[in-house]
């Protein structure tokens, strides 16, 4: 079982990267047999964390525990904001290496498009950093690197002020936030998107269509969130420590929306963001 037990996404840097993932989010917790049972039962390979959570230590434990080789998974972590800057960005990034017991990381990502130094623009130091990021790319210590919650003018200034484009930029993506204008300039400059949150925060799953959707299919309302943020070509990180729930993820590659049902739930976009509850929104 390797990184292909999943379809992949191939990004700029060569790299493929599993379209399914799970998100070690801090919040509701971590579990470590969870996170075991997705990998050694699921065929999960693709584990997004970030220093943020504070769980990267745990993960590299279960990552030890589990038994699968390292060619076969896919990390990813996060850069936080506070560690922003050329020389933070290079410390930070080793020292997630450390904690999830990783030679290099798959995948590394500037966790928010703003940060607040004394003396610099955000601009500036989004520059500096992303700089960072090139450099840790070029040294393999990333095999690819991204961005999170960047929009499209944080986007364009990183291609003005740096020589790479992000491989990846992860945002909140779910039926009712669709960003089709972030995904169709996505597309058009090679970055691929990354979706959290894709049942949003359960919302998604009692809503009449969903629940029409998933009688139909005879699918879970999880499942066809799920399969529809597939279907739209984004690398989705749905996050749970329940077992059941993690497998029932996992089963979406057996059917397909038409295309008529993947409007309809498109049709339910009313840019409702849920980020905002748990985190501040940074601007830049």
């Amino acid at each position: 079982m390797d990184k292909a037990k999943f379809p992949t996404v191939t990004l700029a840097s060569g790299q493929h990267i599993p379209i399914l993932g799970l998100g070690m989010s801090h919040h509701g917790g971590y579990s470590h047999n969870a996170l075991l049972y997705g990998l050694r039962n699921c065929g999960i390979r693709h584990i997004d964390t970030a220093k943020r959570y504070g769980n990267e230590a745990f993960v590299g434990k279960a990552i030890a525990e589990s038994g699968v080789n390292r060619e076969e998974l896919w990390i990813t972590t996060k850069l936080w904001p506070g560690d922003y800057g050329y020389q933070n960005t290079i410390q930070a990034c080793l020292g997630s290496c450390e904690r999830l017991g990783l030679e290099y990381l798959d995948l590394y990502l500037m966790h928010w498009p703003d940060a607040h130094v004394p003396g610099k623009t955000a601009r500036e130091i989004r520059a500096e950093t992303w700089q960072a990021m090139e450099d840790l790319y070029r040294r393999g210590i990333c095999r690819s690197i991204g961005v999170s919650n960047f929009l499209i003018h944080h986007l364009e200034q990183l291609k003005e002020d740096c020589s790479l484009v992000p491989h990846l930029n992860q945002v909140e993506f779910h039926p009712f936030q669709r960003p089709h204008k972030l995904l169709d300039y996505c597309r058009r400059n090679n970055i691929v998107l990354g979706g959290y949150c894709p049942l949003a925060k359960g919302q998604a799953l009692t809503h009449p269509v969903v629940l029409q959707l998933a009688n139909r299919y005879e699918r879970t309302p999880a499942q066809i969130c799920i399969r529809w943020s597939i279907q739209n070509g984004v690398v989705t990180i749905p996050k749970s420590t329940k077992e059941d729930r993690i497998r029932e993820n996992c089963e979406v590659f057996d059917f397909h929306l038409e295309q008529k049902d993947m409007e309809c739930i498109s049709s339910l976009h009313s840019n409702r963001k849920l980020i905002h509850l748990t985190y501040p929104l940074w601007r830049g």
